[in-house]
């Protein structure tokens, strides 16, 4: 079996999960073979028991029955018998009856840890032998009687014995044939020697009865294992069912805690890390002004440059942290209101434009006219634009071109789409851009470093307004980067209310 790889423990992954099923499937097989060698039929321990507990429950149930059944008989024999004979017949069938309720009582009462399968597997047929002979002596009751009827009488009483004994015995063959065997040497003697035709054709009948019972017992025994196996599955997925409950909520119950842990440390190393952050950029600031005097050497004023720059990048990237934990903790209020989607794209347009043109590009803005107003939130709309417009300037090359569209989705919303003429990303890559701190290998290579934090907080960001984010990128051909409103943001236009009605003047 394949163990955990180094590789995916650096990775902090657990085994592949076809390696986990394929784990758990030789362990059920190796579990199945051990019960089978320890089993006395060859299926499993827990099958052996189960199916003399439905012998135990079948016969216990149906003893009133079939004694209802000989009692019946015995008045109807008492036409051909005399009465002493009859009762002492009856008296047998009665004692095998008592015994093997007593027996099926002493089986069901055991614990299930305590009841030995194979002795219970040969005292039950063996009390099923008993009870077939008790009803097979009533062939002794008939044996010199030649009186119409009586032959058929005998014959009809033990065929619907040997169908009452297939029903209640099916789930032990070797029950049912202890049963049927007294019943069919009765027969054989019974009829031993009688040459006329209505003995040959009754002799066949219960020759053809007692054959079709045996092939009726050993279906019924197969229908009764597969339903014992259906029932074990179905349990066994059951209690997988409930331990993978348990992980789940073992694993939910971690995993908030860690979320938990995750925003405590986020608001107290914000503190901490914005307060010294404040203070470099202050006096990187002030040192790279020269506010107090120029510096003796001209590489310090380089130097707090660099420190300034850091440190803005720096606090930029906390404040991206701060943002996706929010939202990925559902704790990002947004504060909505009427704003003008055409307008912050224009606004952030502007914002860019210096850097974009310190690159040679140049923006192309398309704008449908007359779009109305959305409902939404201008901070979380005005930092998905500057995301997107700022990759899009950050990932295309000196001369390259950006082009921004605005306009009406298909089923009545508003989009954003920016497309650029960078490097592009390869479709497989396109999933790992979309993941915290997920960046493009050619990506890398061709522009600026980044925290890769830009888009899964534009997807966040969108998914909380109910949008849509879609990424369009091939190598060399560009990237086309569209977000979506919902119609249901759009603002339409209200009808001006009605000018209530002059009421007449008092008379």
């Amino acid at each position: 079996m394949a163990e955990v790889t180094a590789e995916q423990v650096q990775r902090g992954r657990g085994p592949d999960p076809s390696v986990l099923a394929r784990r758990k499937l030789v362990t059920r097989e190796v579990k199945s073979v051990r019960e089978r060698l320890t089993s006395s039929t060859g299926l499993e321990r827990a099958f052996d028991y189960e199916l003399l507990r439905v012998f135990a429950q079948y016969r216990m149930h149906g003893t009133a029955g079939a004694l209802i059944l000989a009692l019946c008989i015995g008045a109807a024999a008492c036409l051909w018998v005399p009465v002493y004979k009859v009762t002492a017949w009856l008296s047998v069938v009665i004692l095998a009856s008592a015994i093997m309720v007593v027996l099926c009582r002493r089986f069901l009462a055991q614990p299930v840890s305590e009841v030995r399968i194979r002795l219970w597997r040969k005292a039950l047929p063996a009390a099923e032998a008993f009870h077939g002979l008790a009803w097979t002596l009533i062939l002794v009751l008939f044996a010199h009687v030649d009186a119409p009827g009586a032959k058929v009488f005998v014959m009809t009483t033990l065929l619907i014995v040997s169908a009452l004994t297939v029903m209640l015995a099916a789930t032990i063959p070797l029950a049912v044939y202890s049963g049927l065997i007294p019943v069919t040497i009765g027969i054989t003697l019974f009829f031993w020697g009688r040459s006329d035709i209505d003995s040959i054709t009754m002799a066949l009948m219960a020759a053809s009865a007692q054959l079709f019972f045996i092939f009726l017992a050993n279906r019924l025994y197969t229908s009764s294992v597969a339903t014992i196996e259906f029932r074990a599955e179905k349990d066994a997925l059951i209690a997988e069912l409930e331990t993978a409950t348990a992980n789940s909520d073992e694993a939910r119950r971690k995993a908030e805690e860690a979320n938990l842990a995750k925003s405590r440390f986020l608001a107290t190393m914000s503190h901490e890390l914005r307060t010294p952050l404040n203070a470099i950029l202050g006096f990187s600031e002030v040192m790279k002004n020269e506010i107090f005097g120029e510096h003796a050497n001209a590489a310090y004023k380089e130097y707090s440059s660099d420190i300034h720059g850091s440190g803005q990048h720096l606090l930029n990237l906390i404040n991206e942290i701060l943002d996706l934990s929010r939202i990925e903790a559902g704790k990002y209020e947004l504060n909505e209101e009427a704003l003008s989607l055409a307008g912050i794209v224009d606004d952030c347009r502007h914002m860019l434009n210096l850097r974009a043109k310190a690159k040679g590009q140049s923006i192309r803005e398309a704008v449908e006219p007359q779009l109305p107003k959305i409902w939404a939130d201008e901070r979380a709309i005005r930092q998905v634009v500057l995301n997107v417009l700022s990759n899009a300037i950050k990932f295309t090359p000196q001369g390259g071109e950006i082009s921004i569209k605005v306009g009406w989705t298909a089923n009545g919303g508003q989009y954003v789409s920016v497309t650029d003429t960078g490097p592009g990303i390869p479709e497989d890559e396109i999933p790992i851009v979309l993941q915290t701190f997920g960046r493009g290998s050619l990506a890398i290579k061709t522009a600026e470093q980044g925290s890769g934090l830009g888009l899964p907080i534009v997807k966040g960001l969108i998914d909380l307004h109910g949008g849509g984010f879609h990424l369009k990128s091939k190598p060399r051909a560009g990237t086309e980067v569209t977000v979506t409103l919902p119609a249901e943001r759009v603002m339409d236009t209200l009808a001006a209310l009605p000018e209530p009605e002059a009421r007449p003047a008092a008379a």
